[in-house]
């Protein structure tokens, strides 16, 4: 219900702006509103002042929305309403209209980005751990403690902006490489050259498994933190404050170490060392059987205890005066817009898997973590989720607002409008290749949720 709530109030909040863009400048250019919806098929509640004002409904599929206008081509319009006819406008009044949705889009992603970099975000420090052998960090010549502070020329805060820069960059390949700026324990700035594949580039789960770029963590006692109800640790009777002394009469020096003891152990039990409040006691525990990129390992449902202190040191907040903030709000919106548009073009001719796309059941998953993690997540999921929207009206597929544009176009280049039959045949393609997306996209939703 938590995941289900943030779905709907963020395709609400983003499907009425959409919607809001097409009805204000249809007012503006003259024509008569006869509905705004948010969302489609039976109507839960409806609103109008007077019988001749607009009807403004919310309907019960949370899925999209539409704004209906007089038009002819939909119906008998009454000779009082004919100088308000959508169809009646100019060429440039009616791609003002269509656009408008999009546009809505940008500015709303524009205007989130700049407040969520006035409230300031806070995230781990992108400071690099432990360089494996053999991964595209090591052959860039990372070195442990190494602190990122630009990737591609843009200055770079915290850890999740790094990955999402370089994942980003990724669809956008250059021979050149990616440009990562860096400055060393001595304080010293150097740039690393992160060269990767092509193979790499079509797959992002890949890319994150050869990357080799994890973020750097000092040595925690293997102390217990919080621990997972109806899991192996709480089944077998650990607190919260429990200290790990040994496992097996492995004598164990910090969490990690433990960690990679129970990966190893799906299934087997393990006899434990602990000390509670002074008094040393066993324990046996048996790690749970998980598949994890491919491999079976063992979890057992609890976290490190993390003191306060050693958090906040890992931790950065950063946030900007208003003008700042919104140069650098506009520059994120056009750098995720290109990116989208990138991506959704190597998926079409095979550059890029068509294992990036995300349905419904990904964004409603994405939109409960976000909120998990505060309102300044929740608010650039918002606008990154504003871009795509925006960015996917505009291709000029029939039936979207970017196949209106292209009919719009068409008919100022010969001088007449498209032929009603013409545009048939094509709504009637636009439909069935968008309702083939979001089957693809469904399927592949529910392989991961399953997986």
């Amino acid at each position: 219900m938590h995941t289900l709530f943030y779905f709907i109030l963020a395709i609400g909040i983003l499907v009425s702006f959409h919607e809001f863009g097409h009805f204000w400048v249809a007012r503006k250019a003259g024509v008569k509103v006869l509905r705004f919806s948010v969302g489609f098929g039976k109507v839960l509640w409806s609103y109008k002042k007077t019988p001749d004002s607009t009807e403004y409904v919310i309907s019960a599929i949370p899925l999209g929305g539409y704004v209906k206008m007089v038009d002819e081509r939909e119906g008998e319009v009454a000779s009082a309403d004919l100088p308000f006819a959508f169809n009646r406008q100019s060429i440039l009044a009616r791609s003002a209209i269509v656009a408008a949705g999009p546009i809505f889009n940008f500015i709303l992603a524009i205007a989130l980005f700049w407040f969520v970099l006035m409230i300031g975000e806070t995230g781990l420090r992108p400071i690099v751990g432990q360089i494996m052998p053999e991964t595209l960090a090591a052959q860039a010549g990372f070195v442990e403690k190494d602190e990122i502070v630009a990737v591609n020329g843009e200055t770079v805060k915290t850890w999740s902006e790094v990955m999402e820069m370089i994942f980003s960059s990724a669809a956008q390949p250059s021979s050149d490489g990616l440009s990562i700026e860096v400055k060393s324990a001595d304080d010293e700035r150097q740039t690393k050259v992160l060269q990767i594949p092509e193979v790499l580039q079509k797959n992002p789960e890949q890319l994150y498994e050869k990357l080799g770029l994890v973020p750097w963590m000092p040595s925690i006692k293997a102390i217990f933190g919080k621990v997972l109800e109806g899991k192996p640790a709480e089944k077998a009777g650990l607190k919260s404050g429990d200290v790990l002394l040994k496992a097996d009469d492995v004598p164990i020096e910090n969490w990690m170490q433990w960690v990679d003891y129970v990966k190893e152990r799906p299934d087997t039990p393990i006899e434990l060392t602990l000390e509670r409040e002074g008094v040393e006691l066993n324990l046996t525990i048996t790690p749970e059987k998980t598949e994890e990129n491919g491999a079976l390992v063992g979890k057992i449902g609890a976290a490190a205890l993390i003191p306060e202190d050693l958090i906040a040191s890992l931790q950065v907040t950063h946030s900007l005066s208003p003008w700042p903030a919104m140069q650098t709000a506009v520059s994120r919106t056009v750098f995720f817009s290109k990116v989208t548009l990138k991506m959704m073009g190597n998926m079409l001719i095979g550059n890029a898997s068509v294992k990036n796309l995300s349905g419904p059941i990904s964004i409603a998953q994405f939109a409960g973590i976000s909120a998990d993690r505060g309102l300044v997540e929740f608010l650039s999921f918002l606008a990154k989720i504003s871009i795509s929207l925006a960015v996917l009206n505009l291709l000029p597929i029939p039936v979207l607002d970017g196949g209106h544009l292209l009919f719009f176009a068409i008919e100022a280049l010969k001088g007449s409008p498209v032929s009603e039959k013409v545009q048939l045949v094509f709504q009637q393609a636009g439909i069935l290749l968008l309702l083939s997306l979001m089957a693809l996209a469904m399927f592949l939703d529910l392989e991961r949720l399953f997986q």
